[in-house]
């Protein structure tokens, strides 16, 4: 199993980003199924296809139909998203199963899982925000491309710095130091069982 560590995260995010844009659609996951590698991909893929439904589904032009369609299929990728989470929340527990933690270790209030999630949609930011920084055309003032270069710089300094949270809370776990500990996230609105509007409807 891969060693999970801040910079070789950013660097499967990155390569996700690049891929899925190089045709503009879903690109083969490179990595073995059932690893590390492979799930922090496909969580950054998910998040880019739905980057790109999200810019669609504010279009003023499209129909009504065609906006419940993409809602739908942002449900469909926000479950699929959280599902990716939570795999990689039993990385992390696999990773750190042997240790045993300190009487008063800690609890953190996000899992690194929902820390990589962070840090997967902000490789997006940065990837669309340097887009802005390099536009030639017409409609990209000079103002405009300063805002967006002080605001890329603001998204690079976080990277920075969620590397470094996401780095020092793994070394929390491996010293024992803090508790690993994981919640679901029990989302109700796609269980048939948990939706009134859903289960209501089907009667």
């Amino acid at each position: 199993m891969m060693k999970l560590d801040a910079n070789k995260a950013v660097s499967i995010f990155q390569t996700s980003v690049s891929d899925w844009h190089k045709k503009e659609a879903p690109h083969p996951n490179p990595y073995p199924e059932n690893t590390l590698e492979h799930t922090l991909y496909q969580k950054n893929h998910i998040d880019t296809i739905q980057w790109h439904i999200e810019d669609e589904i504010r279009r003023p032009d499209i129909a009504l139909e065609e906006v419940v369609a993409l809602k739908r299929k942002i449900d469909k990728l926000n479950q699929e998203r959280t599902d990716m989470v939570e795999k990689l929340d039993d990385f992390v527990i696999d990773l750190f199963k042997e240790i045993i933690a300190k009487p008063d270790a800690r609890l953190n209030s996000e899992s690194p899982a929902w820390l990589l999630d962070r840090m997967s949609i902000l490789e997006l930011k940065i990837f669309h925000m340097q887009e802005q920084v390099m536009r030639k055309d017409e409609g990209a003032s000079k103002e405009h491309i300063a805002k967006c270069q002080s605001k890329l710089d603001i998204l690079l300094d976080q990277r920075k710095d969620l590397q470094i949270c996401l780095d020092e809370l793994l070394l929390d776990y491996s010293k024992g130091e803090k508790k690993v500990k994981v919640y679901r996230q029990m989302k109700m609105y796609n269980d048939q069982n948990l939706n009134p509007s859903l289960y209501k409807a089907a009667k």
